[in-house]
């Protein structure tokens, strides 16, 4: 086996959402059983586009709707997994704002909403810590 085919064999293809409340504040969930706080959305399938799983994702994990054209696609992330040692995570996020209740469903027993511009005293998975909350923080200064 190839290095290549090693590296393409622990990747997890995600979909996610930066998912930002009228106030600014971030949606983060975490899944039962584990203890990384995360952004809500999940794999993607091999007949989908990532905006579709993502649709998908938050109403099963959220019972939220959301009209995938709302959607913006902020780029491609890749971090190691919170919950597979080992696995690698490459995400597909998109920013959407919403007014809605979210609640937990699925695997997901926990969400909470932060304050990106300060640190959440929760454990946070790598992809969150390290990439996506400093990248939304990057995007506020750059806008005032």
């Amino acid at each position: 086996m190839t290095s290549a085919s090693v590296v393409s064999a622990n990747l997890i293809h995600i979909a996610a959402a930066l998912l930002l409340n009228p106030e600014g504040q971030t949606l983060l969930v975490r899944k039962r059983g584990t203890t990384a706080f995360m952004q809500p959305g999940g794999k993607i399938e091999a007949h989908e586009l990532p905006v579709h799983a993502l649709a998908r994702e938050l109403e099963e994990e959220l019972g939220l709707r959301i009209d995938p054209a709302q959607a913006s696609f902020l780029g491609q992330f890749s971090a190691p997994a919170a919950n597979e040692p080992g696995f690698v995570v490459q995400a597909e996020i998109f920013q959407l704002t919403i007014a809605a209740d979210v609640t937990p469903a699925a695997e997901i027993e926990e969400v909470i909403w932060v304050d990106p511009a300060t640190d959440p005293a929760v454990v946070l998975a790598p992809l969150t810590r390290d990439l996506i909350l400093p990248f939304y923080r990057n995007s506020l200064t750059a806008i005032v």
